[in-house]
């Protein structure tokens, strides 16, 4: 069979594509990608042998009424460009990653009566998604969502690269490990406020911080002053080697970000992004609190209050917990996704 996978533009929506992509093509599938040719789709899909096909379109919300209006028009557009890929390349079902480019796609699969399949990456269902659920035939959940229909709780699905990792946190070392990360663009109340709220602790802790492009040399003067080994980075390659390395992260809480860091049996202090859409990134921490593998900090509630909350990460030894309860429903989440895609055709 061959599908249409749409994502673009974040690593939130492409890395599960390609997880889901890989997973179809070693059962024997085909795969024909739909995105906006960003840079990191073009690094994620360029191991691909597949058709991709280039979607011009913005962001719908947040947008003024004219940029609005626009959209609108791009989304007609492109509802006739996919048409025209469908035809050409004979689909037969779509999944699509959330992202106002999967909404052209899917209202084209809809109209030639193509099954569409969708995933959520969020505890709060995305504007697009929100709008193709409703004639999707399984809505496909990385973290639960009360309340809607034909939902399956799957996880989120995790890359390739994050199976089979030796753990290189070796245990006679007696330091503390503490990856802090605030995304590949980085988080400037992370890269601020981190620095300052570890001033006060012993020197057994040690840390490998990413604080995004172009924030290097500032970072690295906040900790000039600390007795402690700091490793500063723009960006790791590969992140699951330094989450594997640390006892516990400290993040933002983008959906994927969190899910990988469970995945590799790592909890995580979670500062959600204050002004993230729908305040998804506060739903997804409150979903790892209510498994017990994170703890949650708001900007709002102030340095102190952080401070408290690390000091009893270490002090009561949560991470020694953390490590016990790793999750495994993410890193099964291609397979049951693939599976139940599979079983809707065969039925």
């Amino acid at each position: 069979m061959k599908f249409l996978i749409v994502a673009a533009k974040t690593g939130g929506h492409v890395f599960p594509a390609v997880a889901i992509a890989n997973k179809l093509i070693r059962n024997n599938h085909k795969i024909v990608l739909i995105g906006t040719d960003s840079e990191i789709e073009k690094k994620a899909y360029e191991k691909f042998d597949s058709q991709f096909y280039q979607l011009s379109i913005e962001g719908f919300r947040g947008k003024n009424l004219y940029r609005q209006f626009l959209v609108i028009l791009q989304v007609f557009t492109n509802i006739f460009r996919v048409l025209k890929i469908i035809k050409k390349e004979k689909i037969n079902g779509m999944i699509g990653f959330g992202g106002f480019i999967s909404v052209p796609s899917g209202i084209a699969c809809w109209i030639k009566n193509i099954p569409i399949f969708i995933h959520e990456q969020n505890a709060v269902m995305g504007s697009a998604n929100k709008l193709l659920s409703n004639f999707s035939k399984i809505n496909f959940l990385g973290f639960k969502i009360d309340k809607l229909n034909n939902s399956v709780l799957t996880g989120n699905p995790i890359r390739d690269s994050f199976f089979n990792i030796k753990n290189g946190n070796k245990s006679e070392d007696k330091k503390i490990k503490i990856y802090i990360t605030g995304g590949s663009q980085g988080a400037n109340y992370i890269n601020e406020n981190i620095p300052v709220a570890l001033k006060s602790f012993p020197s057994n802790i040690e840390i490998k911080h990413q604080c995004g492009i172009n924030h290097l040399r500032k970072v690295k003067t906040y900790y000039d002053s600390m007795n402690i080994h700091v490793e500063v980075s723009e960006f790791y390659d590969n992140p699951e080697n330094v989450i594997k390395w640390s006892d516990f992260v400290i993040s933002r809480a983008g959906a994927l970000s969190l899910s990988e860091i469970i995945s590799l049996g790592r909890g995580v202090l979670m500062i959600p992004l204050s002004n993230a859409i729908d305040n998804h990134q506060v739903e997804n921490a409150k979903n790892i609190q209510d498994i017990n593998l994170g703890i949650m900090h708001e900007e709002k509630d102030g340095l102190e209050s952080l401070i408290a909350k690390i000091k009893d990460i270490i002090e009561s030894k949560k991470f020694i917990d953390w490590k016990d309860s790793k999750s495994m429903l993410h890193m099964n989440a291609s397979k049951t996704i693939v599976n139940h895609v599979e079983n809707y055709f065969n039925r």
